[in-house]
């Protein structure tokens, strides 16, 4: 099967009959064998009619036990060859259908890389966990045409020539069977392509709000919408289930017509057969061995029945894939070579400047403002920003890859030991030492100590996907120990204190202003205790700068700037200085992924002070 670390080719995405072909030419030997077995198995399975037919005729009829026993001896030669066959057979099947599953599912996680930041912006989550959860399994099912479909074509005409040799009435009803059976079932597979096409997209986005309906289930019960959503959630998955039932209704159809219509093919060949018999036209070993030879054409008409079944709902799910893989990442045409050293970055649509070696902050009441400032800076969509007086987008995507990081406050967590998950996996043994010591710098910059201790083995706990066994806050804190850890030349972080308390986030403001000094730094963010930090502070209106310079300096001259931050500070309750905790005193909206883990969360943990040190912090800014 395909190395898990091997290249999986580049797959055909003109569409999903040619995605199927292409999974199939990826292992042509493979293929290959399993046609052979598959026709090995199902002519062997037309021999035990002939075999059988033979011990009547020259056996029984004729009183010749020697005869018998010889005919008897060959029928189960030849079962007990078809059985090893059919092991190997099946053997086979199963490394073609795996293949073309890890090899499809190597396929998408490749293109899910290689869009990168574009891919959020083209395709929901739900859409890839469909991907990977189910269209996966279906289109390797559907490689079963491979192998029992081509032995079943094959088988279908050896009978059918075996028949004539008996009767040509006979086997032009086989001959002319199948073809009214594909009549009966086409339109069905037809219908049945087109309401799985439509329950798939349905399924798609309802798997992408079940996702974000558990990363924001705390929240939307401390706002009081939890009610709402469920009864939003309860429609849209009654939809869905109607969908469902309607597929389920045209797949009954269809299996039950791949086992009906076969039985009713053997008596319409049957029939015919038992009147030549009593008119003496063939003999009782004949009719014996046309009975036996149409039992065997149910088998191969099943699975012709079953594979077009398959082949339909894979040609469904390679379309799903298809499109997937049709899907661009953004341009990466430059050639101009990167900044020789520590550049300003300038963004003329804001009119943003972030000067090398400074702690720049942007500030905006419209995230989505800011948000369109760091994606245009982190070369995260098409833009004019340059770059030491290059465009930045004229620089290879990897140069820039390499001196901008942008650390977003809902960057992916992958499960893993902490150790990993903040700085990815060990290095060798002659950088341990100094890997500890950079981790540990990481940790203490982004106030994390209380988290690894709060853990059950430290560093090295197992953490789930998304950080879902920590709180909104730890997982903010790790967050941002990474990207420290990282120690890119500019680092670009959105709201990287959002979840914590106010006197956290003053430890992490000013830890983070020590470690990041003659680093460029730009800062999204509305809190006081970060803004008091910079250098420079930007006030985005209507995502065009309306003011810079210094905190101090905006909070006097600024009415503007003055109520954003005012306003940021004012709508905290007694016991919640910053005012951005959810109702339940927890999580931040920022950490809405899931309920606390083993460790607490900054709003309780030992360092973070009682509510009236973190007022004391807010009064120093203010």
């Amino acid at each position: 099967m395909i190395d898990a670390h091997g290249d999986p080719g580049t797959p055909d995405a003109r569409g999903g009959g040619r995605y199927l072909w292409w999974l199939v030419t990826r292992q042509p030997g493979r293929a290959a064998a399993g046609a052979v077995l598959g026709t090995v198995w199902m002519v062997l399975l037309a021999a035990a009619p002939y075999l059988m037919s033979r011990a009547v005729d020259d056996g029984l009829q004729r009183g010749d036990q020697a005869a018998l026993a010889g005919w008897s001896a060959a029928l189960l030669a030849v079962g007990a060859c078809n059985a090893g066959v059919g092991l190997i057979r099946h053997r086979v099947m199963t490394q073609v259908r795996m293949d073309a599953n890890f090899r499809t599912v190597k396929v998408v996680v490749g293109q899910a890389v290689r869009l990168g930041v574009a891919l959020s912006r083209q395709v929901g989550t739900g859409e890839v966990v469909t991907i990977g959860v189910g269209d996966v399994q279906t289109i390797s099912s559907s490689l079963t045409v491979v192998g029992p479909g081509v032995g079943a074509v094959v088988a279908y005409l050896v009978v059918a020539g075996l028949l004539l040799s008996i009767s040509p009435l006979l086997a032009a009803l086989v001959l002319l069977g199948v073809p009214v059976l594909a009549v009966v079932v086409g339109p069905l597979l037809n219908r049945l392509q087109g309401v799985e096409t439509e329950y798939r997209e349905r399924q798609g986005l309802l798997t992408a709000r079940i996702g974000d309906l558990a990363g924001g289930l705390r929240v939307l019960g401390g706002l009081g919408g939890k009610g709402l959503f469920a009864d939003a959630f309860r429609a849209d998955s009654g939809r869905l289930r109607e969908q469902g039932y309607r597929v389920g209704a045209v797949t009954s159809w269809v299996q039950a017509l791949g086992l009906g219509l076969p039985t009713l093919f053997l008596a319409a060949v049957t029939w015919p057969a038992a009147r030549l018999a009593a008119q003496g036209s063939i003999t009782v070993g004949e009719l014996v061995s046309v009975y036996g030879y149409v039992a065997v054409l149910v088998a191969p008409v099943a699975f012709f029945l079953e594979c077009g079944y398959q082949v339909s709902r894979g040609l469904v799910a390679a379309r799903r894939v298809v499109a997937f893989l049709r899907l661009a990442p953004l341009p990466d045409t430059g050639t101009a070579p990167p900044p020789a050293g520590p550049a300003e970055l300038y963004d003329p649509d804001s009119g943003v400047r972030v000067v090398p070696g400074l702690l720049t902050a942007l500030a905006g009441a419209r995230p989505s403002d800011t948000a369109a400032v760091v994606d245009r800076l982190g070369r995260c969509t098409e833009s004019a920003v340059t770059w030491g007086g290059v465009r930045l987008d004229a620089v290879p995507a990897a140069r820039v890859r390499e001196r901008i990081l942008v650390a977003d406050n809902e960057a992916d967590l992958f499960a893993g030991p902490l150790r990993e998950l903040i700085g990815g996996p060990g290095e060798g043994a002659s950088e341990g030492a100094s890997r500890a010591g950079a981790l540990a710098r990481a940790v203490h910059a982004a106030a994390a100590e209380d988290v690894v201790r709060g853990l059950p083995r430290g560093l090295d706990t197992p953490v789930d996907a998304q950080g879902r066994n920590l709180s909104g806050g730890q997982r903010q804190r790790v967050r941002l120990a990474r990207a420290l850890l990282a120690d890119p030349e500019v680092l670009l972080a959105v709201e990287p204190t959002s979840a914590l308390d106010a006197h956290t986030e003053a430890v992490v403001a000013a830890r983070l202003r020590a470690v990041r000094t003659g680093r460029t730094t730009l800062l999204v963010t509305g809190s006081p205790l970060l803004l008091e930090r910079a250098d420079t502070v930007y006030h985005l209106v209507d995502g065009k700068v309306a003011a810079h310079g210094p905190h101090d300096r905006l909070l006097a001259e600024e009415p503007g700037y003055r109520a954003l931050v005012s306003r940021d500070e004012e709508a905290a309750g007694p016991d919640e200085p910053d005012g951005r905790a959810e109702p339940d005193g927890h999580d931040e909206p920022g950490g809405r992924d899931g309920p606390a883990g083993p460790a607490r969360d900054s709003r309780d943990s030992g360092d973070s002070g009682d509510s009236g040190d973190s007022r004391d912090a807010r009064e120093a800014v203010r």
